[in-house]
């Protein structure tokens, strides 16, 4: 099989596993691809492979390998969007930071995930993504993302107005500190820490969730994905904060955005023992008794 390892860095509690996850992989004979930075942070710490190959962008994948190894949080997780973009190379994260809904293979695990790859005792879950269109380019060839897209003001304390139409019908005009647009993955991230409910993967939804609104009887939306969202922003100052999962650029006020449903999906690696229900019990600590 052939394999490529995406990662920022290693600290002493991880590189232990980290050197374990390579062990292991050799023991499988595959080919590796290890993104350069990473290679270049742990190759004085660990014992690596001499056959190992190194990439650098997205182009350096396409077409050569099987299986992404994202090592790290969901952060980094969503980075690795940045190298598979629409090639549908499957994901695996191996969680070495906290709470880990993407990345939700425990260091532990490391050696049985491997050999699960190695011997195909897995099944793929589709994740959609959204894609956000707007003037110049906007966030470059990688316009889309797995989580959400967020509308923040910016330099100010003054609240902005985001003005929603949904396939071109007014929606609302929250007076708020920001907008979220999130798909069913990103129902787990900044939209839940805002209010905004749980929504199962493959539920085809966008949630639409407001930050911190001047009107308290505006609640969180969940429309179908197959709808267009159309946003216009004004406020004190002209410009705002547009972020796309973890990349994020300075938008003017004459500008406007609109968010669909991209045509491509995600695929993440489940593992036999893996699913929603389980995952979010384990990372929200649903059904445990903490009064002894």
């Amino acid at each position: 099989m052939k394999v490529a390892v995406y990662g920022h860095s290693t600290s002493a509690n991880t590189s232990e596993h980290i050197q374990l996850l390579f062990n292991k992989l050799q023991e499988c004979k595959a080919e590796l691809l290890v993104y350069e930075p990473f290679y270049n942070f742990i190759k004085k710490q660990l014992t690596l492979p001499c056959s190992l190959n190194t990439f650098k962008s997205h182009t350096d994948l396409n077409g050569k390998v099987d299986y992404m190894l994202s090592l790290g949080g969901d952060g980094t997780f969503l980075e690795t969007l940045t190298f598979v973009r629409g090639s549908y190379i499957p994901i695996l994260g191996i969680n070495t930071g906290r709470l880990g809904f993407l990345a939700n293979v425990a260091k532990t695990e490391i050696a049985a995930a491997i050999e699960a790859l190695a011997e195909k005792k897995y099944s793929i879950e589709k994740r959609s993504l959204l894609s956000v269109i707007g003037p110049n380019k906007l966030f470059g060839n990688v316009n889309y993302g797995l989580n959400e897209l967020t509308i923040l003001k910016k330099d100010t304390s003054s609240m902005i107005t985001i003005h929603a139409y949904i396939n071109g019908d007014y929606l609302n005009s929250y007076f708020a500190d920001g907008l979220i647009i999130a798909t069913p993955t990103g129902s787990t991230a900044y939209s839940l820490s805002c209010g905004g409910p749980l929504v199962m993967p493959g539920s085809e939804n966008f949630v639409i969730t407001p930050i911190a609104p001047h009107n308290l009887n505006v609640r969180p939306l969940v429309i179908s994905d197959n709808n267009v969202i159309t946003l216009k922003v004004e406020g004190r100052i002209n410009q705002y904060l547009a972020s796309l999962d973890s990349r994020s650029e300075v938008i003017d006020s004459s500008i406007e955005l609109t968010v669909k449903k991209a045509d491509f999906s995600l695929h993440l690696i489940k593992l036999e023992n893996q699913n929603f229900f389980n995952t979010i019990r384990n990372k929200l600590l649903w059904g445990l008794d903490k009064r002894n």
